[in-house]
């Protein structure tokens, strides 16, 4: 006998004994705890999340229509889950019932991979005790009557003893498999593909506020090699101007950086009176409000307005805003700054709070540090959550709550 033939045995032992009425009733308690499970309303945001995020890349345009959509249905979900985890957390009733049916799928798991693992070492009638058992279990399941739940569950598990014995402590490897391979493929997905990154000071502001947290396209650069900070080849392109990208500081490297592309290899940066200008040609900008407020954070983490002049910005085709100070920090001519093959200048859209390629990354007095492609760990496609001044419960913790209003801001 083979193990694939045990463990389909265990599976018909099941399904011969289950009537029409059993099966209606098991589907509609499937989707019943899919849908009141705390990934239900996660799994569906991520899932419409994929289409969002290829409109707004590759058709900027789309964005206007379907930001608004995206958070909305962001929002509902959030209440989606706040109501799921309020009703779980008072109900004790359903605590108990899925405490119990958790054991149980525990339970018949463990049957399925010690009939898969041990062909032919168990008695030959363990497939139809375990089946009988199981339905005992399923039917208390579906009537939800916790008491003979809890009771038919713990009957299961006695019965595991005396089935299997000691194989069962031999199944504590494909937990911890499990675990591992699960992890595996989380690492893998932030390495290879999107990775998360929480924006700390407000140097990119008006763009991105102090409490957004990002996605990070990992992939349309190449894939980085961690550590060695190496691109072995690109995939889609190279990094572009007006590119906002996260880096690995390449002078301070236990830090992360966000910063925006303003030059590229070969190109030569120069700000004239605070006008970027690449290669010779003047970057068009507009004013917008020359009294235009945003909220800072100072290092005590205390919030503050902040009174800057906010700018609209063409840079070679990318269209984003730019704030500058009425008492600039930072002087009003710099450069030239001329890019190394392989590397590129950024700045931050706030340009006189901005530790960025103009000062070494360091401060005032230091000189230019360009980005090299291999510390380049992505672009920055999406706001994904904000926990930053104003929003829910923002009275509650100091001013920081949570902005609806951020949800699935496309960065730009």
């Amino acid at each position: 006998m083979t193990a694939a033939t045990t463990q389909i045995k265990l599976g018909e032992a099941m399904s011969a004994r289950r009537t029409p009425e059993q099966l209606r009733a098991r589907r509609a308690l499937m989707w019943r705890q899919m849908l009141t499970s705390l990934w239900a309303p996660l799994s569906l945001t991520g899932l419409l999340f994929i289409p969002y995020l290829f409109l707004i890349e590759n058709l900027p345009s789309s964005a206007e229509w379907a930001k608004p959509a995206m958070q909305y249905f962001g929002a509902a979900m959030f209440f989606y889950w706040v109501g799921l985890f309020g009703w779980r957390l008072v109900s004790k009733r359903e605590q108990a019932l899925r405490k119990a049916r958790l054991e149980a799928r525990e339970l018949f798991n463990e049957a399925e991979r010690i009939f898969e693992r041990l062909p032919g070492k168990l008695p030959p009638n363990a497939a139809e005790r375990i089946a009988e058992q199981a339905l005992r279990v399923e039917d208390a399941s579906l009537a939800s009557d916790v008491p003979a739940l809890e009771k038919e569950v713990k009957a299961l598990d006695k019965l595991h003893d005396e089935l299997f014995g000691a194989h069962r402590k031999q199944s504590g490897w494909h937990t911890a498999s499990g675990f591992a391979k699960a992890l595996a493929i989380a690492l893998l997905i932030r390495t290879i593909f999107i990775e998360p990154y929480r924006i700390p000071s407000g140097s990119m502001l008006p763009t991105l506020e102090i409490g957004d947290q990002v996605f990070v396209n990992k992939f349309v650069y190449g894939v980085r090699i961690p550590f060695i900070n190496k691109v072995p080849f690109q995939i889609i392109r190279p990094p572009g101007r007006g590119d906002v990208i996260v880096f690995n500081n390449p002078v301070e490297t236990d830090k992360d950086f966000i910063k925006r592309v303003v030059g590229i290899p070969g190109d030569r940066v120069e700000i004239i009176n605070e006008v970027v200008h690449i290669n010779g040609t003047p970057q068009q900008r507009t004013l917008v409000s020359d009294q235009f407020t945003v909220r800072n954070l100072t290092l005590q983490g205390e919030w503050f307005d902040d009174q800057e002049i906010l700018y609209r910005e063409n840079l070679d085709g990318v269209n984003h805003a730019v704030l500058q100070d009425p008492r600039p920090y930072m002087p009003r001519d710099e450069g030239p700054f001329i890019v190394p093959e392989e590397h590129v200048f950024v700045m931050g859209d706030n340009r006189d709070n901005s530790s960025d390629s103009r000062v070494g990354f360091i401060g005032q007095g230091h000189p230019p540090a360009y980005v090299p492609f291999g510390h380049i760990k992505g672009k920055a496609m999406v706001v994904w959550v904000s926990f930053g001044y104003g929003g829910l419960l923002s009275s509650l913790f100091d001013g920081t709550g949570l902005r609806l209003d951020r949800f699935f801001e496309p960065v730009r």
